[in-house]
């Protein structure tokens, strides 16, 4: 989609002036403190990201910020001026726009609807004026670039185009500062683009933005500086300019980027082979995969979005049949045709939407490693039986939570994820697939779970990997396989593998079909 950002233009506030200030703030629920003393400095037309492990205190600072939590101690200023908020409405009429991961959109009404939410117009008869609320949403949605009918449901809209209705929110109440917490991480990559377009058209307009986000390689793309926060303190404030990955993931975790992943080793015995595409063909593409995979490899499947990783993953794991060639699971083709027949011949996935696809949000954690493949079946009555076997799992992958019976929804990402692993585990998975491992996980949990997978490839289980972070693909597979137009066209070992590599690779073939 072409896009044409047509923000009103206005002179940026000079950058000696600090939009958004906090001081020395302390938080406590019970007797868990979220913050404790957390200060940060937000500066008009900058883009300033917030960086920290989960239950370093990032999200519950942004939630004072956006009135939602009112703090015990120290001191908030808009434009040099101290607030004192104790609602979410009194922090939007101040001018801070917040944007948070999962949408406080209502789905059953229109984008219009939602746009003027408790402000609607009205005429002089006092009804609301639907005319004017049409004619100024078309406008509105037109400056974040987003082209579609206010009547239309919100709920029918793509994630993307919802983020974007969130946005127009917030530019209609002329909005100061944005604050984006984990924005990109349900978009695909033109939809990153459009994203940072509008972002760096708010950031020139002079309003400031604050952006919470666990991938590195967008701070570095998007954002001026950077403050981290550790134990619900203030650790670091970074010019991104200035810095590198490695001085924020120390800042962070306490460990350089060459620790960050386990190691791996340049002769490794791939073992016999457990995987085998031959000579198949997508349903969509033209191009040939082929590859075999080892029993003690992990292997990463790379590319630009949308050239087959994911359909080479559910062929796999769902059985859907390819047009030509042969799936092979220890030199036998594969004979199941569903999701069911993958889990009984050992195959195990985490899927990219863990939230739409892995998880049942409203039962508890013992329930969802328990439960019976992807199909919706509960556990029934064995629950009890395998409690050892469930404490045992939370014990090794080190899942935070209160209690085994904790719904699995209230949980972090990181969490989230290790409990989908810990389904695997119990049921002793043969192959994993692992689409986005570590989407919308914090740094911390990062790690353990690349040791996890490192741990299982070591002991004869062979980990598949899509990501769209390169990196991660670079520093954990032990050999990269490029995908592009639904065909393998290099494979690489991981150690030698570099961005630069992997894209000549991908964009080749696109370069060879398009001449």
């Amino acid at each position: 989609m072409n896009v044409s950002f047509q923000l009103k233009s206005e002179d940026p506030i000079g950058n000696s002036a600090l939009l958004l200030e906090a001081r020395d703030i302390r938080k406590s629920f019970g007797s868990i403190r979220a913050l404790d003393g957390a200060s940060l400095r937000l500066r008009p037309g900058t883009v300033h990201a917030v960086l920290g492990e989960n239950g370093a205190g990032k999200s519950s600072l942004m939630k004072v910020f956006s009135g939602v939590y009112v703090p015990d101690e120290g001191e908030i200023k808009v434009d040099g001026k101290a607030v004192h908020w104790t609602a979410a409405e009194q922090a939007r009429a101040a001018g801070i726009s917040t944007i948070f991961q999962e949408f406080i959109l209502l789905p059953n009404l229109s984008v219009g609807e939602n746009l003027f939410l408790g402000q609607e117009p009205r005429d002089h008869f006092g009804r609301i004026d639907r005319k004017t609320m049409r004619e100024t949403s078309v406008e509105i949605l037109g400056r974040v670039g987003l082209h579609i009918d206010p009547d239309m449901l919100t709920g029918t809209l793509r994630v993307a185009d919802q983020q974007m209705v969130e946005i127009a929110k917030g530019i209609m109440r002329d909005a100061k500062v944005f604050i984006f917490d984990e924005p990109t991480a349900a978009l695909g990559q033109s939809e990153v683009r459009q994203l940072f377009s509008l972002i760096n058209a708010l950031r020139a307009q002079g309003k400031g933005i604050l952006y919470i986000s666990h991938r590195l390689a967008e701070l570095f793309e998007i954002c001026d500086e950077v403050t981290v926060f550790k134990d619900g303190r203030f650790a670091g404030h970074f010019l991104i300019p200035e810095t590198t990955s490695d001085q924020l993931v120390t800042a962070m975790v306490g460990r350089s980027m060459k620790d960050f992943f386990p190691a791996r080793k340049a002769d490794i015995d791939r073992g016999a082979t457990k995987v085998a595409f031959r000579g198949v063909r997508l349903p969509g593409f033209q191009g040939q995969v082929n590859f075999e995979i080892g029993r003690n490899e992990i292997v990463g499947f790379a590319g630009l979005e949308g050239q087959g990783q994911i359909q080479i993953t559910r062929c796999l794991f769902e059985g859907t049949p390819p047009t030509a060639g042969e799936i092979l699971i220890d030199d036998k083709p594969i004979t199941h045709s569903s999701p069911a027949g993958a889990i009984r011949a050992g195959l195990g996935i985490i899927p990219e939407d863990r939230k739409a696809e892995g998880l049942f949000l409203d039962l508890g954690v013992d329930r969802n490693i328990l439960v019976s493949g992807l199909s919706g079946r509960k556990p029934l009555g064995f629950v009890s039986k395998h409690r050892a076997k469930v404490r045992d799992l939370i014990r090794r992958l080190k899942i935070r939570l209160g209690r085994p019976e904790q719904p699995i929804g209230e949980l972090s990402g990181g969490n989230q994820q290790k409990a989908l692993l810990a389904r695997w585990l119990a049921r002793d998975v043969r192959v994993l697939i692992c689409e986005e491992p570590t989407r919308g996980v914090d740094i911390g949990a990062k790690l353990e779970i690349y040791t996890i997978l490192r741990e299982l490839a070591d002991g004869g289980v062979p980990v598949i990997v899509t990501s769209r972070e390169m990196m991660e693909l670079i520093g954990l597979c032990d050999r990269i396989l490029v995908v592009s137009d639904g065909a393998t066209v290099a494979d690489m070992p991981g150690l030698t593998a570099t961005e630069e590599k992997i894209m000549s690779a991908a964009l080749a073939k696109r370069e060879s079909h398009q001449s």
